[in-house]
């Protein structure tokens, strides 16, 4: 009898809707199986994006030490929009960028970030944005160097050649809340 009740009081079901209910069932683990690797992937991922951003800083850093023009450039954006602010003055453009820091490089200029307090942000699969705060010494050819700790924001881009600096602004207010 399709409608007869069981000895339990429910209605018996037919062989067929026990058997699309348990595939039903088995789908719905999968599809949630598949939304949780998935999460897990991406994820992993996004570390795996903040990882090689920090890595491309860290080099970053070396390279600004070092005043190497060359490793510096090739850091950086390869772009018109690539945005260079510093002591009140925008640069735009990856030549305009480097024109600044050799300018700098004449003088002290010497980076110290403090990577406990290395926060990146990832605002698209192919976009991150870090802060973090840095120790300045610099100062004009033959003037008296000078220290000051400021935030800095940069936003990294990837295109086909991989992570390249897209922004660099420092902010003064250094406290991360």
């Amino acid at each position: 009898m399709e409608n007869s009740l069981t000895s339990i009081g429910r209605p018996s079901r037919s062989r067929s809707s026990k058997l699309r209910l348990y595939v039903s069932i088995a789908l719905l683990f999968l599809v949630a199986g598949g939304m949780i690797a998935n999460g897990h992937r991406a994820s992993a991922e996004l570390d795996s994006d903040a990882s090689e951003v920090r890595d491309l800083f860290t080099k970053f850093v070396a390279a600004q030490n070092s005043h190497d023009v060359d490793t510096v450039k090739s850091m950086l954006w390869e772009s018109p929009d690539m945005l260079f602010f510093s002591r009140g003055i925008e640069a735009r453009g990856t030549e305009a960028a480097i024109d600044r820091l050799k300018q700098y490089y004449q003088g002290t200029w010497q980076l110290e970030p403090d990577m406990t307090s290395f926060h990146a942000a990832a605002i698209s699969h192919d976009v991150v944005q870090i802060l973090v705060p840095i120790a300045f010494t610099r100062s004009l050819p033959g003037g008296q160097p000078q220290r000051n700790t400021l935030l800095i924001c940069q936003t990294f881009v990837r295109d086909e050649h991989g992570w390249s600096i897209a922004s660099i602004l420092p902010v003064a207010n250094t406290r991360l809340k």
